[in-house]
Parts: structure tokens; C-alpha cells; sequence
């Protein structure tokens, strides 16, 4: 893909129903910043990843309640996520979660993740599936080239330095494999150990570690678009690129995003008092609570048993009141929001965590006008953004 013009790379590994939600903002973002350097968004489709527990698990709404729910592939383990069979049970099984979903073309969880990220493309972002057989039979012999370079050593190293650093990286390098072997008819990954050779007709297949070198080999990537996680490993590679004579792109931080129910009068510096439950950071005015109406002392002449015996139910007392106190608290959050912030807090935190790492980009992916919203929201550049939600 030789371009003059800007290419800015995001990516996820593919995940039922686009879970997490952060794979649409990731997308989005990138758009929106080759929107504004007159160039090119590419999605990178981690499908040569394993990981079947990430991309089995999601989420659905009974009610108002956030039920958990995992998808079962007929597929060994080890098997790229690119392999792993949609079938018409997965999609009435997806159907029954979230409500209606495009078919996809092709039984593959992959192409479930294309037919549900047609609204994307609509836009303008492009998919790109790195196990695409003529693309990845072009770079195996350059890949191969790069195994009898001391790319691990340089990991290894280069991890060793950052930890004396005091800097964390959330993949270490000196427990998880630099390279794989994968096998492009069923899909299956392995762990190839130094040294070990991979075996014939299979790809070699880089770890989470090199696969920002892979990008740029594979595209002319000029900007990447990343998370604090991603971030923090790509440090790893810093002394790889010239090692292997690729441009390492410029990084871009992500953008968090989140989708408030419309006409809410809520600011981002609220977000976090939201996420731990003070209430009290919204209200101007102190009011009096019910845990100090209790301020009396036990009077002298009464006794120490019964002087004691008083402060313990007062504290008892208290101890109760005290929940009358938040009670009373998100009462008037309540009257100040127009949101019980109770439930606007699991809707933003669902399980305690920010809703884009929680919940399935599909309920956004189907909101064209949510899409629009969003889309224009991160191309602010800020690091947080809040958009409203569509109303049903």
C-alpha cells in the first residue's frame, strides 16, 4: 500500500459483537485524525491472536441489569481467532443478546466482524486482516530474515532496562513467546521456542511484542493509534527498528469516550466522583444528615456500664444512619442531575470499569447519528470525551 499521504493504524484483536467498545472509539479515532491529515485510517484486525477468552466474552441487557456471557467455538485451543467458525447458532445466539445484526459473509468470526463494522467503512476506515494469504506469503521470507536477527536478546534487554526504570509494561517479554508458528489451513498457533524451527508451509507468526514491526512492515504506517497498554509495550520496541530498517511511526494517544444519556448536565471533571460513588462533589450546599442528630454524651452520674453501654449504640446507631446519609445524598444528586446516579453510575462503570471496556460496540455500531457524534467528538484530540446517547 504505497501512499504520500498519511496512514494511521489502530487495531484490536476481533471480538464477538466488537467487545470491548473501546475497538469502535479506537476506530473512530484514527478516522477522525486521518480525516484531519488528509490521509488514510487503517483498523488492524488482530485475527492471528488467540486469545479465546477475550474474544468469546461480552456482555447483554436484561433490563437494566449487565449480564455476562460467553460464546463456545468448535475450534482445538490455540486456534486464531480468524479461524474460529460463525455459525447460524452464533448469530441467533447474537441476536437474541443485542437484537438484530447483519449476517456476515463468510462463516468466520472475522467476517462477523466486518458485516458489523460496514458503518465504519462507510466512513472511510479500512480493514486490514494481516492472515491474508497473498499479503502474508509476500513478508514470510523477510520475517524469516528477522528470526536470525538478535531481536529477542534486544527484548529481553530493552525490558530489563525499562524495569530498572522504574516502568511498567504490561507485556513482558521474558515470559511470553517473541514468535509463533501458524498454520494457515486450520488456524492453529504454537509457541515456538529459540531456537525452534518452524515447521513447513506454516507462517511465522511474531508475538504481541513484534507485531508494531509487522505493521509497518506490512503497511506504510505513519501514525499509530494506541491505548496506555499498548503504549507501555511498544516501548518495548524502541531499539528494534532499526534493527530491522523500519520507520517507527509517530504514537498517538487514544481517546477515551464516553456515552451519557441525553440532556444530562454532567461535566467530565465529574466523571471520577461518579465512578467512586461521592455524591457529595455535586452538591453546593452542606445540608444537615441524619448521623449527626446523634451527639450526645453519656452523663457521668449514670455509671461506666451503663456510660459504655450508651456508646455503643450510638455508634450503632450512627453506623445505620450513615446509610441514610448517602441515601440522602443521592437523593439530592438525583434532583440535581435529573439521573438517579446510582444507575447512571453502572452505566458508565458497569462492573466498575469505564463502559467502553465493558460493553459491545455493537449498540453504538448500529446508531449511525451516535457514530456521527462520536466521531466528531474525537477529533478534538482531547484525552476524554462525553457524547449523548440517541433517543429510542
Amino acid at each position: 500500500m504505497e501512499t504520500p499521504h498519511p496512514v494511521v493504524v489502530t487495531g484490536q484483536q476481533i471480538g464477538v459483537g466488537w467487545t470491548p467498545a473501546l475497538s469502535v472509539v479506537k476506530a473512530l479515532a484514527a478516522l477522525a485524525l486521518a480525516q484531519k491529515l488528509g490521509g488514510k485510517a487503517i483498523y488492524w484486525m488482530a485475527d492471528e491472536d488467540h486469545d479465546r477468552l477475550e474474544v468469546a466474552s461480552t456482555v447483554a441487557f436484561d433490563g437494566d441489569r449487565l449480564l455476562r456471557h460467553r460464546f463456545h467455538f468448535d475450534a482445538p485451543p490455540g486456534t486464531a481467532t480468524g479461524w474460529l467458525p460463525w455459525t447460524e447458532a452464533h448469530q441467533k445466539e447474537a441476536e437474541g443478546l443485542w437484537g438484530p445484526l447483519p449476517a456476515p459473509e463468510r462463516p468466520t468470526l472475522r467476517d462477523h466482524v466486518l458485516a458489523l463494522g460496514m458503518p465504519l467503512r462507510m466512513r472511510g476506515l479500512q480493514f486490514f486482516s494481516p492472515t491474508e494469504r497473498t499479503l502474508r506469503t509476500e513478508i514470510q521470507n523477510e520475517l524469516e530474515r528477522w528470526r536470525t536477527l538478535p531481536l529477542e536478546a534486544a527484548l529481553l534487554k530493552q525490558a530489563d532496562f525499562l524495569e530498572t526504570e522504574g516502568i511498567e509494561f504490561p507485556l513482558d517479554p521474558r515470559q511470553q513467546a517473541a514468535w509463533f508458528s501458524l498454520n494457515p489451513r486450520t488456524g492453529l498457533r504454537r509457541r515456538l521456542e529459540s531456537g525452534m524451527p518452524c515447521p513447513p508451509d506454516h507462517w511465522l507468526s511474531p508475538g504481541a511484542a513484534l507485531r508494531p514491526l509487522m505493521q509497518s512492515l506490512m503497511l506504510p504506517v505513519t501514525h499509530a493509534v494506541l491505548g496506555p497498554a499498548e503504549r507501555a509495550y511498544w516501548r518495548l520496541t524502541e531499539p528494534l527498528w532499526e534493527k530491522v530498517d523500519l520507520t517507527p511511526p509517530l504514537i498517538v494517544p487514544r481517546t477515551s469516550a464516553f456515552v451519557v444519556p441525553p440532556g444530562l448536565d454532567l461535566a467530565l471533571s465529574q466523571l471520577d466522583a461518579i465512578r467512586t460513588g461521592y455524591w457529595e462533589a455535586f452538591l453546593l450546599d452542606p445540608m444537615p444528615l441524619p448521623s449527626q442528630v446523634l451527639n450526645g454524651h453519656p452523663d457521668p452520674i449514670w455509671g461506666a456500664g451503663v456510660g459504655n453501654r450508651f456508646r455503643q449504640e450510638v455508634a450503632r446507631t450512627r453506623h445505620r444512619l450513615l446509610k441514610l446519609d448517602r441515601r440522602l445524598h443521592r437523593d439530592q444528586v438525583a434532583q440535581v442531575l435529573g439521573e438517579d446516579p446510582e444507575r447512571l453510575r453502572q452505566r458508565l462503570f458497569p462492573f466498575g470499569k469505564p463502559q467502553e471496556r465493558v460493553l459491545p460496540g455493537a449498540f453504538w455500531l448500529r446508531d449511525e447519528a451516535l457514530l456521527d457524534r462520536l466521531l466528531l467528538a474525537l477529533g478534538s484530540g482531547e484525552p476524554k470525551v462525553m457524547v449523548e446517547a440517541s433517543i429510542h
